[in-house]
């Protein structure tokens, strides 16, 4: 019988956050993709998506990031990453910064490899047509749906459905569950009393549901509550979604 993803050559999209500081996610991210039969590849010469640089208005300076992005997944059938939020500048930043300081030829390779660039649960759940990814976590868990996630790449109910799937969990909902981290980026560093109170707010509602780890598709919003998770001595446990969907019982045994 053959695995959902036999044949298919995937890029992977490790991107800055989860490369430099949760190494983890990428390797849990090649790992579930390969038990379901892709040929995972990861580009030396990727870099940044240039969101950081975008989102602040240096738009000649993030245009670098956009030739190496077109370069690097050119010839890969699917560009995979662990991150809404990076997926989401991939589509919504690249063909634009193109377009207004770049020229039209990288407009069109932008366009093109936006069009083929996923998010870890839309490549799962519409590409390779799988909820149930065999994974096994006996937990309490809440999600929290991150807002470049859930505003700008609009993976919607995705990650509920692959949550629901997993073996053993209690998928717990999370209060006001649609109220931003904080995080935001360069938001955390210009403005860190609101990102603190935002983030603050967050950390209560996800101990009230009673959860053990707390989920979420953005490692930078899970850094920022973990933060506030971590001093107040919760015991509530940071973990990445795609974490969670690549343990297995065997593993777990």
């Amino acid at each position: 019988m053959a695995l959902p993803g036999q044949g298919m050559r995937v890029g992977l999209f490790a991107t800055c956050i989860n490369d430099l500081m949760f190494p983890q996610t990428v390797r849990a991210t090649v790992d579930l993709l390969r038990r379901l039969g892709c040929q995972v590849e990861f580009p030396p010469a990727q870099t940044c998506c240039g969101q950081m640089m975008t989102n602040t208005g240096y738009f000649k300076a993030a245009l670098g990031s956009v030739r190496s992005f077109v370069k690097a997944f050119d010839k890969y059938d699917a560009v995979v990453a662990a991150s809404g939020s990076c997926v989401a500048s991939v589509r919504h930043q690249h063909t634009m910064l193109a377009g207004r300081v770049g020229s039209a030829k990288l407009e069109e390779q932008a366009r093109r490899s936006a069009a083929k660039t996923y998010d870890i649960t839309e490549f799962l759940v519409d590409v390779l047509g799988v909820v149930d990814v065999g994974a096994f976590f006996p937990h309490r868990v809440t999600y929290h749906p991150s807002c470049h996630s859930t505003r700008l790449a609009l993976i919607g109910e995705r990650p509920y459905q692959l949550l629901r799937a997993v073996a053993g969990i209690d998928l717990l909902d999370l209060p006001e569950a649609e109220q931003c981290c904080g995080f935001g980026g360069t938001f955390s560093v210009k403005n860190p009393d609101l990102s603190v109170a935002l983030a603050s707010a967050k950390a209560a509602n996800v101990m009230a549901t009673g959860a053990e780890y707390l989920v979420a598709p953005d490692n930078a919003c899970l850094m920022n509550i973990g933060g506030i998770l971590s001093r107040g001595r919760a015991g509530v446990k940071p973990i990445h979604l795609v974490e969670i969907l690549a343990q297995t019982e065997v593993a777990a045994a």
